[in-house]
Formats: structure tokens, sequence, C-alpha cells
């Protein structure tokens, strides 16, 4: 069984395969064989606004065994067995840490629409340093590592505006209380040609690299949805980072608020805007 230190050795490019391989395999075993077949009873309730179905569960036990064999120094922390037990959120600032979505968009899924997709994130006491964003219907694979970069697939990507005039954004309100609901509506909106969210981060955060969306506000923070896409968008050139200035860690993700933006301009203006908010 390897090493992280013996990955670390042999490059980006070993560890990203070996992750690959694992996010592919679970997609095909677990995700695709549901994609628009689910029976009713394979789709439950798990929040008000918010389903669980059974591709989530069986792609969790799978990604989970492989990610554990490809590196068993590492604790694993995924959004299944979190919901079910609060207390493995303890696990996010070990010594090495995975971070698992291991189906992205369960709601577009369940409805028999896409996007959505896998996210594993890889991260070290609490900062994300590798991060993995795939499209199983696509085969598309965002992938970045700490200080080398955002690819897609074989290929180096900068991030881009969108170059609109107003810039774009994708603002999920979501989660924000009633007040700060309406004061982003009234304030921030009128700034920006506002896109629908995909409800999907292993999607929005390619949109903000690819020039299809400029910036986007998100008010929860959960580390399986965020770890991997922020680190990609950041070594992409882009910028993700609380609306204060400060690095998102997996260890604080009960904290609200996260910016993303194509450039690091647009993320400097969307922020002042933001603080005028209070």
């Amino acid at each position: 069984m390897p090493s992280f230190d013996k990955l670390r050795t042999n490059g980006a490019a070993s560890l990203t395969d070996a992750v690959h391989a694992i996010m592919r395999d679970a997609a095909e075993r677990a995700i695709l064989p549901r994609w628009q077949t689910l029976a009713q009873h394979e789709v439950t309730q798990k929040a008000a606004d918010d389903v669980v179905t059974v591709a989530d569960h069986e792609s969790e036990a799978i990604l989970a065994e492989g990610l554990s064999r490809l590196l068993p120094e590492a604790t694993l922390v995924g959004e299944e067995a979190a919901h079910a037990d609060a207390a493995v959120l303890g696990r996010l600032g070990d010594a090495l840490c995975w971070i698992v979505d291991p189906l992205d968009g369960t709601n577009n899924f369940a409805a028999g629409k896409p996007p959505f997709g896998v996210l594993v994130a890889l991260a070290e006491r609490g900062e994300t340093i590798a991060g993995w964003l795939y499209d199983p219907l696509t085969g598309r694979l965002c992938h970045a590592h700490r200080g080398h970069g955002a690819w897609i697939g074989d290929e180096r990507v900068t991030a881009c505006a969108s170059g609109e005039e107003p810039p774009v954004a994708a603002i999920s309100l979501i989660f924000m209380d009633p007040a700060r609901r309406e004061a982003v509506k009234r304030h921030i909106a009128p700034h920006y040609r506002l896109v629908d969210i995909p409800r999907c981060a292993a999607e929005q955060y390619p949109r903000l690299v690819l020039g299809a969306n400029d910036v986007s506000i998100f008010e929860r923070t959960l580390p399986w949805d965020h770890a991997a896409g922020i680190l990609f968008l950041n070594e992409a050139g882009g910028r993700a980072a609380r609306p204060d200035g400060s690095p998102y860690r997996v260890d604080q993700h009960a904290r609200p608020g996260l910016i993303g933006a194509a450039t690091p301009r647009l993320w400097d203006d969307l922020a002042e805007r933001m603080a005028a908010l209070g």
C-alpha cells in the first residue's frame, strides 16, 4: 500500500491517476447505472430541501474503500458518514484527511437531470492540498495540487472572466437568513447579470474558471462541497476566499460565507460590496 510520502515523491500526476481511477470506478458502479432509472424507494428525504439516494451511499462506500487503500494513513470524512454521525467532522483537522462528496448535485441526479459530479479533496491539518472534480456524464476531470496549477485532464488551465458587462453572477441564496437574502438582492444583485446556480459545486467552480460565470456567493461552506473547487479556482489564478479575505479551511466549515471569482479584481469588487452590507 503506497504512502503519501511515496506518492508525493512520484508527483501530482501519480496521485491524480490513482484518485481518478477510484472516482471513475464509483461512478461506473454506483452512479451511472442509476442515472434516470432510480426507483422511488431509492430516494430518501434528507432535509427540507435535500435528498439522498442509494447511489450516494454506494458511491461513498466505493470511494472510502479505494481512497483508504491508496493512503491508509489518511482519515476520511464523507458527506453521508458525517450526516449519520457528526463526530466524524472532528477528523477534518487531522494530519491527512480525505474529504468526499460521493454524488454532488444529488437533487439534480434524483430529478434525472444534470449537472452532478463526484468531489474528492485531500487536506493536511485543515488545509486543502489536492482536489478533484469529476463529471461522470462527460468524463471531465478538473484537478489541482497546491502550488502546481489547475488542470482539466492533461491541459493546464487559467481562469478567465466572461468579458460581459455587467459581470455574470451565480448567487446562492438558499441558506441565507431572510434579512441577508433581501440585502443581497437589493444591494448586490443589481450590479451583475444573474444566472441560475447549478446546485452542483462540481459544475460551479469550473464555470468560474472557464469564463461562463464571473462571481459566485456561497453561504453554506461544507468541506465536501467546496474544498476541491476552491483549490482548483485558486490554482487557476481566480480567487476563492472568505468575504474578509481569509483563506478557507476545511476545519472551519461551520463558518458561513464564501466568495468565488474568475479574477482577483472581480473578487475585490464583490467583497467590497458585501462588506458594505455589514
